[in-house]
């Protein structure tokens, strides 16, 4: 069966009504690359052949807090389709125009208190705000019995986890390992933006985490002991932020003696990238 294109939020709760067995849903922001395919077929795995996989791409100008970001950020229709019917979506959901998911006189926000105060939430205030809004509203629409996330961005899964505990909604929230590169560099649409002499200095963000790593595995587990001299190992690229947070409730960590995560945001080319590394004493 051919994919099938929803460019109306009426047509995306049809599709929903229409549907027969699991539906699971993947949220993305389009320009879908390998990484967005695991995703697509991670659902279709928890689905099944006799469910029904569909693709959200819609890039939300509510996440975004800088205009020349939202308008830069890459989009290709035609792309995304190939890419998500290769992957075993039955359908796609493109809205026509941000006014299918904010009509005019929308004033209904949703987010997620605490866990937002840190890492991407502190440096793009309103970004989570934006991102609980839309998929609240997906969740809405079609109603998943399955929804598929990358933990490439952990601070936003945990947020959508909670988000789902919180306000009760059904089915289940799924994290797919990050999928990389050769050299290890987070898959990203925002790669695409990158320079050649840019992509190349972006390896020294896979480099630097797998050497927090390497000190975590050596026993080390004290924040400045681990986080090291961040700058250095970064550059030429320019830190966002680099911090060490507990895994669950992602507050500030002086010294790991439980779950905790390495994350991280870095300009390069003044195109932001992020990545984590999680860090559990149990298993070391």
């Amino acid at each position: 069966m051919a994919l099938e294109l929803l460019r109306t939020s009426l047509q995306a709760r049809a599709w929903r009504e229409a549907a027969t067995g699991r539906v699971g849903v993947v949220p993305t922001m389009g320009y879908l690359h390998a990484g967005h395919q695991r995703l697509i077929s991670c659902a279709r795995e928890r689905v099944g052949e006799s469910g029904q996989v569909i693709v959200t791409v819609f890039v939300n100008p509510a996440q975004f807090d800088r205009r020349e970001d939202l308008e830069a950020y890459p989009r290709d229709e035609a792309r995304d389709c190939a890419a998500a019917e290769a992957a075993g979506a039955d359908a796609v959901f493109i809205p026509r125009a941000p006014t299918e998911l904010y009509p005019a006189g929308a004033e209904t926000w949703v987010e997620v208190k605490r866990l937002d105060a840190r890492l991407c939430g502190a440096t793009r205030p309103g970004h989570f705000r934006g991102v609980c809004t839309v998929l609240s509203k997906f969740w809405g629409l079609l109603r998943p019995d399955v929804s598929v996330y990358g933990e490439k961005d952990y601070q936003q899964l945990a947020i959508v986890r909670r988000l789902h505990r919180d306000l009760f909604l059904s089915g289940e929230v799924v994290g797919v390992p990050t999928v990389r590169e050769a050299d290890g560099l987070a898959l990203s649409s925002r790669n695409a933006r990158l320079t050649t002499p840019g992509r190349r200095a972006a390896v020294a963000v896979p480099r630097y985490l797998a050497a927090v790593r390497a000190r975590f595995d050596r026993g080390v587990r004290d924040r400045s002991g681990l986080l090291g001299a961040f700058e250095a190992a970064l550059a030429p690229g320019r830190p966002d932020y680099v911090d060490l947070v507990d895994a669950d409730s992602l507050d500030a960590v002086d010294h790991v003696a439980r779950p905790a995560v390495c994350a991280l945001a870095v300009f390069f080319d003044g195109v932001r990238l992020i990545d984590n590394v999680v860090l559990d004493p149990a298993a070391s």
